[in-house]
């Protein structure tokens, strides 16, 4: 494993005064939400809007280093967009760590593109392909096959689009929590009723699970042997014993490691 890792993710809105703007809409905001969703439906068939037009929330990530591990989120609690961006970006300008992520080729890297371009930013130290570093010709964050950003969907799928797994899925299948609760996506209540913690509780569990996917993939792959797997493994428990807000991820996580031969080592019974 290449040192240091950040295993990200991002939670996002609909940017409804950006569609206003790009669709020419003249309505009350209250209005805008569900006449962006109609017009993307009669485009697309999905309620999924343009990457340009979701507007990041939160941001969180794992990072591993020579020295541990640490959870970190940057949320619209205490930042605007441009703060979280600006905070998560001086990341790379400091390290160049292994980049980890579900479908962050098509769309976390996308949007943050996007959305720091919207706010003037620059960010050469993720998105330059070499023309500032030469070095970044053969390895850079943007192209697929190689391995400074390694998208799980992606490689997992041999990079066919019709494997393609939600990360739910594969967490589930794999003995880990996945999404708890109904599964249901409620970042738009989370942020409308100002649920900081459980905005960041929610991104930080698909950073777990993430996190907890690319060790196996490691392991598939020969590059941790398998003492070096289950110490990554406990050591990310016992982290997390720490951390109060992921309590019910361990708990879930004890409880669906029981569904598969391999996980259920993960919580050793207790010793009398």
């Amino acid at each position: 494993m290449r040192l240091p890792v950040l295993t990200f993710d991002i939670e996002t809105l609909t940017d409804v005064k950006s569609g206003a703007h790009l669709y020419g809409l003249d309505l009350p905001e209250a209005d805008l939400n569900s006449a962006l969703a109609k017009l993307r439906r009669q485009e697309s068939g999905t309620d999924f809007q343009r990457l340009p037009l979701h507007e990041i929330v939160c941001i969180s990530g794992l990072w591993l280093d020579e020295h541990g591990m640490k959870m970190f989120s940057f949320s619209r609690e205490h930042d605007s967009e441009a703060e979280i961006l600006t905070k998560f970006l001086s990341i790379f300008d400091k390290r160049h760590p292994t980049l980890i992520s579900w479908n962050g080729s098509q769309f976390d890297l996308p949007v943050i593109l996007f959305r720091a371009m919207y706010h003037g930013l620059s960010a050469p130290s993720l998105f330059d392909q070499g023309e500032i570093d030469t070095q970044k010709r053969y390895n850079n964050y943007q192209n697929r096959y190689h391995q400074r950003h390694v998208d799980l969907m992606d490689v997992m799928a041999m990079f066919h689009g019709r494997h393609f797994m939600k990360l739910d899925d594969a967490a589930h299948l794999l003995g880990f929590p996945g999404k708890r609760g109904d599964g249901a996506y409620r970042v738009p209540e989370y942020v409308r009723a100002q649920q900081w913690q459980a905005l960041t509780s929610y991104c930080e569990g698909d950073v777990l699970n993430t996190w907890l996917i690319y060790l196996r993939w490691l392991l598939l792959k020969g590059q941790l042997q398998l003492t070096d797997h289950q110490h990554l493994v406990q050591s990310t428990i016992q982290y997390l014993q720490a951390l109060p807000q992921h309590a019910e991820f361990l708990s879930v996580w004890r409880e669906t490691s029981r569904q598969t031969e391999f996980t259920q080592f993960d919580f050793p019974p207790p010793t009398h």
